[in-house]
């Protein structure tokens, strides 16, 4: 086997070695990732020395953390893509349907009828899951007060 290579272990992925680095970024898998850059070394990768301790488990500097404003932002960019799909669904069922609710009856266009359905379908769950919150919050409160006497 070459110095490039690894061996797939379970599921086609590869397996760590006793230092917690894969087998082909222990031996010059920064070469093959560099392959494609221009000026970029051909040679292995200079290799870390392996430290044990509490500070071999800790996660490394370079990694990216989850932030509150990162989660934030993607939440909004989902949002807007959902608002972007329900825009071009009620633009796309503009036909008029007749609903008929409790004695009241109207003309309204079927992508609106829907929309109305499932956000009161929505705030039907919220109302549930809230009393659901504030039950159990009863009982942790009344099982920490219980504990302290």
């Amino acid at each position: 086997m070459s110095a490039g290579q690894y061996t797939p272990g379970t599921g086609g992925q590869p397996e760590p070695g006793p230092d917690g680095s894969y087998q082909a970024e222990r031996a010059g898998g920064a070469a093959a990732r560099n392959q494609g850059q221009a000026g970029a070394p051909a040679g292995p990768a200079p290799t870390s020395p392996v430290t044990s301790g509490p500070k071999a488990s800790q996660p490394a500097a370079a990694e990216p953390r989850v932030t509150r404003a990162g989660v934030v932002w993607a939440a909004v960019v989902a949002a807007l893509v959902l608002l972007i799909l329900l825009i071009v669904f009620i633009l796309q069922n503009q036909d008029l349907v007749l609903v008929r609710f409790l004695g009241f009856e109207g003309a309204v266009p079927l992508g609106m009828a829907l929309f109305i359905a499932s956000v009161t379908g929505g705030v039907l769950v919220a109302v549930a899951g809230g009393a659901r919150i504030l039950q159990l919050r009863a009982n942790a409160r009344r099982a920490r007060t219980g504990q302290r006497r």
